[in-house]
């Protein structure tokens, strides 16, 4: 079996990575590109103060498409229609403000948005300002007004209000801890489609110290939750369908979430494909290759990804010569120059994707999400 990084001790909190707000739709590839005409129209409708279009100018300065990469113009077209009242706009500068994109971080100009957008009646921002009452991010920490956002936005038919339930009883936050209702509301979050919900209980089954394995349903529930674009899942059912691969529906069925994972910025993913193509499992032995995805597991995890690979980077150096190196080297730095941020979600397709394309970092400096729920496991 393919093990590569060390799971924590404790009460099942090995299994999974949770989670970062709830408004913002992310994406490794940029919209289909827009024309110099398109543009033009878009920012004279903008600057007009027509909101849907001061919404895709903002899109598109954020991913660079028709336009250079701006994101200090995209958060300012997001403000402006903020400012018009669009709830969406206004959930998705306080992100902005909460993860410090184009904008300095301010979490109380972040809870002002958020609060905004939930008075407005977007019920996804209820569950941001969940996680910011379960923090006490620029307000007092207030577990049991977060479990009320929470069951408001599931009484709703929101899926991420559900998985969040669900995390608070089973880590025992604001609620006494409960496994079996976790559970519950983790089955409630799958039914209403959340991909975070489908992961989570997917990581029950699959991984969990302190539940029954069924590999088979977490397998299901992995692909449904990858299928929503959560990259967690990608990466952890490539993994499980490495290790099984009676469970995979295709003999590429692994690489291709691995691969999706890794280009999403999972190092852990990165360093699997490595593996993978080191010993010629599932895929042809190819050392350069190898070598190429140990170097941008480097780039993308940084120091704990070098403590990891540097006995494989050194021992394929020394198989294929300084030379040959230097070119995967550099092929690797040119690769991760557009692939710098780290994602949890993928979406490609949608009025979303044009709209919201907002990428948030899936690690920050300190290790966490901004706005996420509970710190990220080191599994």
């Amino acid at each position: 079996m393919v093990q590569i990084i060390r799971r924590p001790s404790g009460s099942g909190t090995s299994m999974r990575v949770l989670v970062l707000f709830v408004g913002v739709v992310l994406l490794v590839d940029h919209l289909a590109g827009a024309t110099v005409s398109n543009i033009s129209q878009l920012e004279a409708a903008a600057k007009d103060g027509y909101v849907p279009q001061e919404i895709e100018l903002a899109a598109a300065y954020f991913t660079g498409d028709g336009v250079p990469k701006d994101a200090k113009q995209a958060a300012y077209w997001y403000q402006k229609a903020a400012e018009s009242g669009d709830p969406e706009a206004q959930k998705e500068i306080g992100f902005f403000y909460q993860a410090g994109i184009g904008v300095p971080v301010d979490p109380a100009k972040a809870m002002h948005w958020y609060q905004m957008s939930a008075a407005s009646g977007l019920v996804s921002a209820k569950v941001n300002l969940g996680v910011m009452y379960v923090w006490g991010i620029s307000v007092p920490k207030n577990e049991a007004l977060a479990l009320q956002l929470f069951q408001e936005a599931a009484n709703k038919g929101n899926g991420t209000g559900a998985s969040y339930l669900g995390d608070l009883y089973y880590f025992g936050i604001g609620v006494e801890q409960d496994n079996a209702a976790a559970e519950k509301w983790y089955e409630t979050g799958v039914k209403l489609r959340d991909p975070i919900a489908a992961y989570n209980l997917g990581s029950l089954f699959s991984v969990a110290a302190d539940h029954p394995h069924d590999l088979r349903k977490a397998a299901v529930l992995l692909r449904q939750s990858a299928t929503g674009g959560y990259v967690p899942a990608m990466h952890s059912l490539g993994l499980l369908l490495v290790n099984h691969s009676e469970l995979a529906k295709s003999p590429q069925e692994a690489t291709f979430h691995l691969e999706a994972a890794a280009n999403a910025g999972s190092w852990k993913s990165s360093v699997v494909l490595a593996l993978l193509a080191r010993d010629g499992k599932g895929v042809a032995a190819d050392s350069k290759v190898a070598y190429y995805h140990f170097q941008v597991a480097i780039l993308q995890g940084g120091e704990p990804a070098m403590r990891l690979v540097q006995s494989n980077i050194q021992a394929l150096t020394n198989k294929l010569g300084t030379q040959q190196t230097k070119v995967l080297d550099s092929d690797a730095n040119a690769w991760y120059e557009h692939h710098q941020v780290p994602l949890l979600f993928v979406y490609k397709d949608g009025d979303k994707r044009q709209r919201f394309p907002a990428s948030a970092l899936a690690v920050s400096t300190g290790g966490m999400h901004a706005g996420q729920l509970l710190s990220t496991p080191a599994s």
